[in-house]
């Protein structure tokens, strides 16, 4: 597939991270201007809008809209209300992150200083809290199944957190228990970013089935891929805090399947490792493993490559959930998509 270089109003490329999103490069341009405005226009308190920049400063992938409004162009022209309910869904995705950076003390985001590391744990809340409270007034006069299929993936994103925090040193979960987490933590928006450009756009029930298809399975296999790369990832590449998962005692698929391989012996000498969290990880004590030791048993158990085969599955459904939705450039860059998502194990 070629794709364009698009330009933003003022001449310059809108760097995105994502090379189909070129496609969509003045719309997404679009839907960052709309945020910082909505954001900027709220308050004219000084300490507020400075905090308010730092956080627009570092912008992310904008993964989500890019989907809604890839979604959109292939059902249909992309519209004002497109543009809004991208940035709608923008603005959930990053509270749910203001608030993931208190929760596992995440010290780096987008490559830059998370807020809660620059302004405290306090203002990160409340400014996620801000961001959640615009998108209710955003969502003002939107038709009802489009608020209804908001407010709902919305509700099983945070549904699915409290899932996953309940479920700490749960060292007995199941694999399927595991991807109906991340299914309702992080897939659920994938999918409904999908759907409500399709619907959006006046798309029928069978084109919107095929959209929340290809999300959900898309963000079932994005998910899996960040808990890899948690474990084995780069901070310089990724941009953020790596290590969350272990430090805040979160079975992820590879460590399931360790635990469902190795020995009983060995299981217990893992299980508290993973149980001393981020002490432990530096000092490699009697009967326990270093990190280091723990990132070579899941490589040596297969562990990690059982963790890319499972990311690789989802991604081939999401990609086959477009088999019969029309051809074309925005079809194209929907899978492109995914393949740069997951490109390290697809």
């Amino acid at each position: 597939m070629q794709l364009q270089a698009r330009t933003d109003i003022s001449g310059h490329s809108l760097q995105t991270g994502v090379p189909a999103f070129n496609l969509i490069a003045d719309e997404l341009g679009q839907v960052k201007k709309l945020i910082d405005r909505q954001l900027r226009d709220c308050c004219d308190e000084v300490g507020i809008r400075r905090l308010i920049e730092q956080f627009s400063s570092s912008r992310g992938k904008m993964l989500r809209p890019g989907l809604l409004l890839l979604a959109g162009a292939l059902c249909g022209p992309i519209t004002d209300n497109h543009i809004r309910v991208a940035a709608v869904v923008e603005m959930v995705h990053n509270a749910a992150l203001l608030h993931d950076d208190v929760i596992d003390e995440g010290q780096k985001r987008r490559g830059r200083p998370t807020v809660n590391s620059l302004w405290g744990n306090e203002l990160a809340v409340l400014l996620g809290d801000f961001l959640l409270s615009n998108v209710f007034k955003m969502c003002v006069g939107l038709e009802s199944e489009v608020t209804k299929e908001i407010t709902t993936a919305a509700f099983r994103t945070c549904r699915g957190e409290l899932r996953q925090a309940v479920q700490r040193d749960n060292w007995q979960l199941s694999e399927s228990e595991y991807i109906d987490i991340i299914t309702e933590k992080s897939a659920t928006l994938f999918s409904s970013s999908c759907r409500l450009g399709g619907l959006l756009a006046g798309s029928g029930e069978n084109e919107l089935r095929a959209l929340a298809d290809f999300g959900l399975n898309f963000g079932i296999a994005f998910q899996i891929t960040d808990d890899l790369l948690d474990v084995i990832g780069d901070e310089s590449e990724t941009g953020k805090t790596l290590g969350s998962d272990a430090d805040k005692n979160k079975p992820t698929l590879a460590v399931i399947h360790l635990l469902r391989i190795v020995s009983e012996e060995e299981k217990k000498a893992v299980i508290s490792s993973l149980s001393g969290g981020r002490d432990v990880c530096r000092q490699k004590g009697e009967g326990q493993y270093d990190k280091e030791t723990l990132v070579e048993m899941l490589k040596s158990c297969g562990s990690l490559e059982y963790g890319h085969s499972r990311a690789k599955e989802f991604a081939k459904k999401a990609i086959a959930a477009l088999t019969d939705l029309r051809d074309g450039s925005a079809k194209d860059a929907l899978i492109e998509t995914v393949r740069f998502a997951g490109r390290w194990v697809i």
